[in-house]
């Protein structure tokens, strides 16, 4: 929770008091050794514990649904998702270059507790690397092989296909998600920090709902979080898994099953309660840092065996490519490639808000002494020039190779967890790429988990901070049992199976993020107003 915050002296015409005598844990019991918020832990863990459960049990019947609810909801609600994400990012933009703008989460004399690069590396680590190895190749690809479609119909395999693979997978991987992680992400920090809330979502719809926030309405609305939440994450994991799974077979001829899917999950779930254990210091920021530093050495060798295929002219081309490309690709109205903006950009937009209380809520608590708009500099710019640089480098080499006619993929994608080793079998050292992957994703699953129970928890505990660890390794673990349903319950429609989980989810909390922008206004906007008062 933040520091308690003394209110000067309110004018009632222009200043609204956004103080409240609620505090973290307030609603907290003892359950088995938690400290745990009545009703939000019981009913988000019941209700994930139900899933896992009915899936398990009848997978076939569990396939079939998720099927259905992905169809139904991209059919019916595509025009929701495109425009409620293009809404919350001009919202972003707006704020940051706005006077509210300088306003410092924490107070003007708020300092930092992370070094920038430390808070850079934490921010990029937790979220997006599992899904960066997965799809930094696989997804270029598929654009330009017409594997499901192209963006907006251009013609596949040409040096215009090109451009807009790379310039795509940009975009679905740039500011438009990064603005759904920042809009949480500050809210969180601004109601915390600046107005002494506890450190859960329903906190930052206090200037909707006031002192309700603290009944059944925010307990809904934690409810909600901890169920995208969990979804988000467990996508993520899952993909990851397939690939991990997908290199071991690649490396070492381990048959990729489900059960040796699932024999990854246990083991990476037991090394992210050692994560836990060692806490925030000696574990997700050690594991952040580190998984930066082997994603720039992967990065790096890559181009290096690469060079001699102009990728560096790719690293230029796609950002030029992007700002050209970027206002089409938003656009949902008359679009004639229906079928592939449902199955890409609706994705990984319901994607993106599923995951926003988790990647939201680590970057506020992370980011304490920074300005609004330095956060929200950092959310936009680092991520989407490393993210640039990664897709022009991954995605480049995949790209240059097939028109050459040097890799297995110039017959299309097969199956998309091998699409990065297939790349590495064309390039030189491609076993010692192979090995460097496959150890980052067991990382970035690591980093993932450990700081997604950071979280999910805190949530559950009402925004207590000094809880039980074993709390956290719970919801680890249940993170780990919902990836493991999915697969389980999508059989060989794993990948579908995946997607329907998080674009269910994913619905219900657009509708929040939206809200949770008008509330985030009114709460900045009376902050400036208090700022100019003392």
């Amino acid at each position: 929770m933040g520091d308690s915050v003394q209110s000067p002296v309110y004018d009632p015409g222009q200043i609204e008091d956004y103080t409240t005598d609620y505090k973290a844990g307030q609603d907290n019991v003892s359950l088995f050794g938690f400290d745990v918020h009545n009703p939000v832990f019981g009913l988000g863990a019941g209700l994930m514990i139900l899933f896992i459960v009915t899936t398990l049990a009848a997978p076939e019947t569990a396939g079939e649904v998720f099927s259905a609810a992905r169809s139904w909801v991209l059919e019916s609600f595509d025009w929701f998702f495109m425009i409620a994400v293009n809404i919350i990012t001009v919202f972003c933009v707006l704020i940051a270059f706005s006077p509210l703008g300088r306003i410092r989460l924490g107070g003007k004399n708020a300092s930092t507790e992370f070094s920038t690069l430390s808070w850079f590396c934490m921010l990029f680590a937790s979220g997006v690397g599992i899904g960066l190895l997965f799809w930094g190749v696989a997804e270029p690809v598929a654009y330009y092989t017409d594997w499901y479609g192209t963006p907006l119909n251009v013609a596949p395999r040409t040096e215009a296909a090109a451009d807009m693979a790379l310039s795509t997978a940009l975009f679905h991987w740039g500011i438009h998600g990064w603005a759904t992680f920042g809009i949480v992400g500050l809210a969180l920090a601004f109601f915390s920090y600046n107005r002494g809330m506890p450190f859960t979502m329903r906190s930052v719809f206090y200037p909707i709902f006031r002192e309700k926030c603290w009944g059944p309405i925010g307990h809904g609305i934690d409810v909600l979080s901890v169920i995208a939440t969990v979804f988000g994450l467990a996508t993520s994991l899952g993909l990851g898994v397939q690939q991990i799974a997908s290199g071991l077979e690649h490396l070492f001829g381990i048959a990729n099953t489900i059960q040796t899917q699932l024999i990854i999950i246990v083991a990476i779930t037991f090394l992210t309660w050692f994560s836990i254990m060692r806490g925030m210091q000696g574990g997700v920021k050690f594991l952040s840092n580190l998984n930066i530093l082997v994603a720039i050495g992967l990065l790096a060798t890559v181009y290096v065996v690469s060079f001699h295929l102009g990728i560096t002219e790719k690293i230029g081309r796609i950002f030029v490519s992007y700002a050209h490309d970027i206002w089409p690709l938003s656009n949902w109205i008359g679009r004639e490639d229906t079928s592939w903006f449902h199955g890409w950009t609706v994705f990984y937009w319901a994607w993106w808000v599923s995951w926003s209380p988790f990647v939201g809520m680590f970057m506020a608590k992370i980011s304490r002494g920074r300005t609004v708009r330095e956060f929200f500099l950092a959310v936009f710019i680092v991520p989407a020039i490393f993210i640039g640089i990664w897709f022009a480098i991954m995605g480049g080499t995949a790209l240059e190779l097939i028109s050459h006619n040097e890799s297995a993929l110039k017959d299309g994608i097969s199956d998309v967890s091998l699409a990065l080793y297939q790349m590495y079998e064309a390039l030189p050292l491609s076993n010692l790429l192979s090995v460097l992957s496959v150890v980052l994703l067991a990382l970035f699953f690591v980093t993932s988990a450990d700081s997604g129970a950071i979280v999910i928890d805190s949530i559950t505990s009402g925004g207590k901070t000094d809880v039980p660890a074993k709390q956290r390794m719970f919801w680890a673990s249940v993170i780990g049992l919902i990836a493991a349903a999915l697969l389980v319950g999508g059989g060989s429609e794993a990948l579908s199976a995946l997607q329907a989980g998080v674009i269910t989810t994913g619905l219900p909390f657009t509708l929040v993020l939206l809200l949770l922008c008008y509330s985030l206004y009114k709460g900045l906007k009376n902050e400036s107003r208090l700022d100019a008062m003392r």
